[in-house]
């Protein structure tokens, strides 16, 4: 078989494989990050961070740029529409420890389009070109650009936009498959990868419905792409990206994670919330994951039901006990 999952070089850093957790605001956190690190993931993304955030020293931000070092290779990502400001705040922050500056230039959400960032900078490619091309001059780090397919169906322009990426200095661009107008709805269109591929010589790496090894092998055969970056498909599953490596390596697929497995991940990754944001923000965002975790265990709608109303790591254990007791297996 051959095999898909490589060691892939984006500017001086190698990643150890092609298998990259993608950024997602609310997810991607430093303890969600070490349990895909642990499961093999070759490249970790941070939540988006706001250039102007950090610029204005607001005091939520801190956090979102703690890295343990553990991490690495670890891609941080920033939003903005001031070219001068993005610039700025990279090179303020570029002793951080992470390998890799992404500029985001997807994010599909109205408070972020509406200031002109994320995916609204695919309207203004000139725009576009002018922040990564000034944040590139301003670190020594590679600088990497996450993009959509177009904004809306009447303006695609993924590959152009790469083009300009690859211009301004870019080491790499990712793609997610959909325009800013589908949000994560609908199929994502592995063409536009395609073309992007063919458009640029840099590193590109695909995004959007990869669920699996076969997904995987499908979007390198209709792609051509050099990474893959996995976004839902780890939601509640960090265990996706060793379930791929695995299947590379011996051509067959992982059993899907007992009940009791999953219990005991779950059980870990709210420790892990617990330790780094305390017991009630933890709690709290661990109800979501739990949510992902127990999605196709039998019965596990009703355990949904109750974790919302979870506010301690003793009530979600007790929960989880009573879960096993009455079967779910």
């Amino acid at each position: 078989m051959k095999s898909k999952i490589t060691p892939l070089q984006i500017g001086s850093v190698t990643l150890p494989n092609n298998l990259i957790l993608a950024p997602m605001a609310g997810v991607t956190d430093l303890p969600f990050r070490l349990l895909c690190k642990e499961q093999g993931a070759g490249l970790l993304c941070m939540e988006m961070v706001s250039a102007k955030a950090i610029l204005y020293k607001n005091k939520n931000t801190e956090a979102l740029l703690n890295i343990d070092p553990r991490e690495n290779p670890v891609s941080l990502q920033l939003f903005g529409s001031d070219p001068d400001i993005m610039a700025q705040i990279a090179h303020q922050i570029e002793d951080r420890p992470f390998d890799i500056l992404d500029i985001n230039m997807g994010c599909p959400v109205p408070k972020v389009v509406n200031n002109g960032e994320g995916s609204a900078l695919m309207k203004d490619p000139l725009l576009a070109g002018k922040i990564i091309e000034k944040v590139v001059k301003a670190i020594q780090k590679p600088v990497t650009v996450k993009i959509r397919k177009g904004f809306d169906e009447e303006h695609i322009n993924a590959p152009y936009l790469a083009h300009i990426a690859e211009e301004s200095g870019a080491a790499a661009v990712a793609v997610h498959g959909r325009t800013r107008q589908q949000y994560y709805s609908g199929k994502a269109d592995w063409d536009i990868i395609r073309q992007v591929k063919e458009s640029v010589s840099i590193p590109v790496i695909g995004n959007g419905d990869l669920l699996s090894a076969e997904d995987v092998i499908a979007m390198e055969e209709q792609t051509g792409c050099d990474g893959f970056m996995i976004a839902r498909g780890a939601q509640g599953n960090p265990w996706i990206f060793h379930q791929i490596l695995h299947y590379f390596k011996t051509g067959e697929h992982e059993k899907k994670p007992s009940l009791e497995e999953m219990a005991q991940m779950m059980l870990r990754h709210a420790r892990m919330m617990i330790e780094y944001k305390g017991e009630y923000i933890g709690m709290h965002e661990i109800r979501k994951h739990a949510a992902w975790y127990t999605t196709g265990y039998p019965n596990s709608a009703r355990f949904r039901g109750q974790i919302n109303e979870v506010e301690t790591y003793e009530q979600l254990e007790e929960l989880l006990a009573q879960i096993k007791e009455a079967g779910l297996h």
